[in-house]
């Protein structure tokens, strides 16, 4: 019934504005012959205008209803409407002026004038009483009563952001003034809203026009920017707001629907610099590409950009049956052509199973990111740890090696710089295992399998991220925890870290380790409290005891280091991407690593965690534990038992 009335009411209205259209085509057919003599228009000539109004008034209708004039919204009037409304003109009055001069077999007896004056006055009214409208629509938008908003960005944007304002009557938004840098701009009206000065002058804009909320309509705004407006409004107590992506505003979806809140990694994020084409398709497009952990969040986000780039299958290898459902639906969404989507459940510990996937698929890359990373649970579970990220790189390794996968690309990570922990020393010795492997194969000739690690900080908003951990306290209403005042780390958005992974394995010869460029460390205490910011709220600390949300100071955990590194040793060399650094570092011969690589096995096979830590310790560079071990089970097992299992070795990980 609803409906039946709406397009009732829909019909309604389109008759009534073609009823207008009608009378504006009379008046502008009459009105013509008016002008023409002075206001008086001699019988002779009325009787004419008379006969060939029907005529007139058939063309001319069939030619708005032709262009489609009658479907123009006369509230949302806009400069391409107008022009489609002077072609409708200049279309219907040289038509009705051919019409006459068949009718009268030339123009004896017809002014002459009138098809001129016609036209102008056609064009006069059939937009006339449309922009009238919509002066109206907008001139009781402006007595509403929404949120009283500066824009900061007079582009094309801003522009359009603030005509989808005015569109809507009863929108939430109120814009009374722009800002922008471009001085030619200031002084003048976009869309009736003044532009009243440069970014500089928004702390005395937000006073003067009593701003409730600011909107950053500058999609190529850097991270520098969007701080220094994010600590403006902070200061003066408004809400901010900002709009999507540059891609999103040329395609045409900017609107106030689009507009979303200011994220942490707009603030702590860089502005990406343009990858190189073909380094992200050399070892992708066209190839079989394999993603171990490829439910993760550095996995996913690579199976994501492996898609995009015309991978001919990829293969989803992960042990989390919810993770691998999630990740191979997305992709499946999407319907990437010519694509082969294969998800596989397993473990990077199975040789036989890891082997028999490369080899059947005849997978060409293999991008290993499966791994255990959170460092305190790591510390409580040293054994899993070792067995996951240590013999998981391993056997994935021996498998690709003897498969003959072009190349295979370890996801390394800072932490295993002078580890502290065994999630860092366990990454190291990975690193250390591709480049003994690489060697030796190098030494045989028997092998052309290019190993190579690429090794970066935290990624913001991973699921080892402290970001998701203090919007979750910030929800919860505080405090937000963390370890130390001075704790500092370096973060990097996920997209990006992900396109310099792949970028660095294309450039990859064999054995090096590439390092990505993750600009300056960040103080998580500085962190915390933007985000706290970000969410509209106040620290509450000496300075501000009636603030909304405390930070609390908990102590390192087992295994944190305060400030992470890059580089064991040695010197950055450059590459091809200003943002990819390359490094070579010392390592252990593969005949040598494999007795090390035996004695670990049995020690975690004992559950042995103090051999565990010795051998670590013996054999990766700076390696020094902060604490004591910490694992339950080690420690709850008695003298007797703990003997009992060393002596038990049982099945040993193929190292050879």
């Amino acid at each position: 019934m609803k409906k039946e009335q709406k397009t009732f009411k829909i019909t309604l209205n389109k008759c009534f504005f073609i009823l207008i259209d009608l009378a504006a085509i009379t008046l502008a057919w009459f009105g013509s012959y008016w002008l023409r003599f002075s206001f008086i228009i001699p019988t002779e000539s009325l009787d004419q205008a008379v006969k060939l109004f029907p005529w007139i008034m058939g063309i001319q209708l069939f030619f708005l209803l032709l262009l489609r004039l009658d479907r123009l919204m006369p509230h949302f009037v806009s400069l391409p409407d107008l022009i489609r409304i002077g072609f409708y003109g200049a279309l219907a009055t040289s038509s009705s002026t051919f019409f006459i001069f068949l009718l009268n077999h030339g123009f004896i007896g017809f002014p002459r004038s009138v098809p001129i004056l016609n036209f102008l006055l056609l064009i006069l009214f059939t937009g006339g009483w449309r922009l009238l409208l919509r002066l109206w629509y907008e001139y009781q938008y402006h007595n509403s009563s929404g949120k009283r908003t500066l824009i900061i960005g007079a582009g094309q944007a801003g522009e359009i952001l603030v005509r989808d304002m005015l569109r809507h009557k009863e929108s939430e938004f109120y814009p009374v003034a722009f800002c922008d840098d471009d001085p030619s701009k200031h002084g003048k009206l976009l869309h009736g809203v003044p532009i009243v000065g440069p970014i500089s002058t928004i702390p005395e804009v937000i006073t003067r026009y009593k701003i409730k909320l600011a909107i950053l309509a500058i999609p190529s705004a850097d991270r520098k920017l969007i701080r220094r407006i994010v600590n403006i409004c902070n200061d003066s107590f408004i809400e901010y707001k900002i709009l999507p992506s540059t891609s999103d505003i040329l395609s045409g979806k900017v609107t106030v629907s689009n507009l979303r809140e200011v994220t942490i990694e707009d603030i702590l994020g860089r502005t990406p610099v343009p990858p190189k084409k073909h380094l992200l398709e050399a070892c992708i497009k066209n190839k079989v590409v394999m993603v171990t952990g490829a439910g993760g969040s550095i996995g996913s986000e690579l199976c994501r950009q492996v898609a995009s780039l015309g991978a001919k299958r990829i293969v989803l290898f992960e042990h989390s049956e919810f993770a691998l459902y999630k990740i191979d639906s997305e992709l499946r969404q999407k319907n990437y052509k010519n694509l082969e989507i294969v998800p596989i459940l397993g473990s990077v510990c199975n040789f036989k199973r890891i082997k028999t996937v490369i080899s059947v698929l005849g997978v060409e890359t293999i991008y290993h990111a499966a791994a255990y990373k959170h460092v305190p649970l790591i510390e409580y579970n040293p054994v899993e740890g070792i067995q996951n990220n240590l013999f998981g790189t391993l056997q994935t390794a021996l498998a690709a090696l003897e498969c003959g996968v072009k190349t295979f690309l370890l996801i390394s990570t800072d932490k295993a710089v002078r580890p502290t922990n065994i999630m860092g020393a366990s990454k190291r010795l990975s690193e250390m295992v591709l480049q003994a492997l690489y060697d030796h194969q190098s030494q045989k000739g028997d092998g052309n399998t290019i190993f190579t690690m690429v090794r970066f900080g935290n990624v913001l908003g991973s699921s080892g991220s402290v970001v998701p951990l203090f919007k979750k306290q910030i929800q919860q209403g505080g405090p937000v925890t963390v370890t130390h005042p001075e704790i500092t780390r370096y973060f990097m958005t996920i997209p990006e870290a992900v396109q310099l992974v792949i970028q660095a394995g294309s450039m990859a010869k064999g054995g090096e380790i590439f390092v990505l460029d993750m600009g300056k460390p960040v103080r998580i205490v500085d962190l915390a409290k933007n985000m706290i910011k970000l969410s509209g709220l106040t620290v509450k600390d000496e300075n501000n005891p009636y603030g909304d949300i405390e930070i609390v100071f908990t102590g390192l955990r087992p295994g944190e280091k305060l400030y992470e590194e890059l580089l064991i040793e040695g010197d950055f060399t450059g590459t091809q991407h200003p943002m990819i650094m390359c490094v070579k570092e010392t390592f252990v011969r593969w005949n040598q690593l494999q007795r090390t690589m035996k004695q670990l096995n049995m020690a975690c096979h004992s559950f042995d965690v103090d051999k565990i830590r010795k051998i670590l310790n013996k054999i990766i560079e700076g390696y020094q534990p902060q604490c004591e071990s910490v694992d339950p089970i080690w420690i709850g097992l008695d003298h007797h038992k703990k003997n009992q299992l060393t002596k038990n070795i049982g099945k040993i990980y193929r190292v050879i």
